[in-house]
């Protein structure tokens, strides 16, 4: 009589798969619905959490599958690696984030200019519902920010604002930041007696006077007053991004001041919800203060 022998069946590994499978399409959903739908992001953080949490139990009822099948030949090895495969990317999101969250200091708003830091032409406000935070950026934040990103500072070019005003627009657009406000002139505004006048027909005027009168350049002075209205010669623009993948929204804050023959351009970025931007804050500045030197290739100073 012939002995049949029945292989166990993991239940672990079933389960598994299907937590797996739950976790991957719950992932993309949110972040599909929340970069182009309507989804805040208190609401993403929440459920991409969830995601995470159920890929990472996805996980260990798998490795307790593929357990049984090493032990008793269990079956279920192919529905434990297909969890596995479907946890993947629900686990490298979460670990990142983690790995971010733990050797990143917890600060939203990042400035060029730590001391100086330029104000908002309109404070941004979003409702932060359970992602609760600071509303006041503290010194000690501006220490942690200097302290992690030592290399994030202005940039000097020996240019006219003018032209430096023209490069930040356009890599403003390159960079995917729409503009949403701006205060300043390009340039200082002139008295109606520094315009030439061009003598008309008919006025005692000579007939071989020169269409353009020389106007003497005034001194050059160096007191208060005269900082004061050489430093009001500036352009500030405030705008709005949101990262390729994730659509997480930031606010951009970009300053530009005049100074004797340079021009001299900070930057501040912060994150819209959260108290902790994950360090992407930073990132935006860095590249786009890259992209800046890379227009104004050649007259970027220190």
């Amino acid at each position: 009589m012939a002995i049949r022998f029945d292989r166990p069946v993991s239940s672990a590994a079933r389960v598994s798969r299907l937590l797996g499978a739950f976790s991957l399409v719950l992932a993309l959903a949110v972040m599909i619905a929340h970069r182009f739908g309507g989804l805040a992001t208190p609401y993403l953080v929440l459920l991409l959490i969830a995601a995470v949490g159920c890929a990472l139990l996805a996980a260990l009822l798998a490795a307790v599958g593929l357990r049984s099948l090493w032990m008793t030949g269990a079956e279920g090895g192919l529905a434990a690696l297909a969890a596995l495969i479907y946890a993947a990317f629900p686990l490298a999101l979460g670990a990142s984030a983690v790995e971010r969250y733990m050797t990143l200091p917890d600060i939203y708003d990042v400035s060029t200019d730590p001391v100086s830091v330029p104000d908002w032409l309109s404070p941004p406000k979003a409702d932060q519902i359970w992602l609760k935070r600071n509303p006041e950026v503290t010194p000690e934040d501006r220490e942690k920010q200097m302290a992690a990103y030592p290399e994030l500072t202005g940039r000097r070019y020996e240019g006219a604002l003018d032209r430096v005003l023209e490069a930040v627009r356009k890599v403003a657009k390159q960079s995917g930041f729409t503009i949403t406000r701006s205060s300043g002139d390009t340039e200082p505004g002139r008295d109606l007696e520094d315009k030439s006048l061009k003598p008309q027909p008919g006025d005692d005027a000579v007939a071989d006077a020169p269409d353009i009168v020389p106007v003497p350049t005034p001194r050059p002075y160096d007191d208060d007053v005269a900082k004061l209205i050489r430093g009001a010669n500036g352009v500030t623009l405030q705008a709005t991004t949101r990262t390729l993948i994730l659509g997480l929204r930031f606010d951009i804050l970009i300053r530009l001041r005049e100074e004797a023959e340079t021009t001299f351009v900070d930057i501040r970025v912060a994150s819209r919800y959260g108290q902790h931007d994950l360090g992407f804050s930073a990132a935006i500045a860095d590249d786009y203060l890259k992209a800046l030197d890379a227009e104004l290739l050649g007259i970027a100073g220190g």
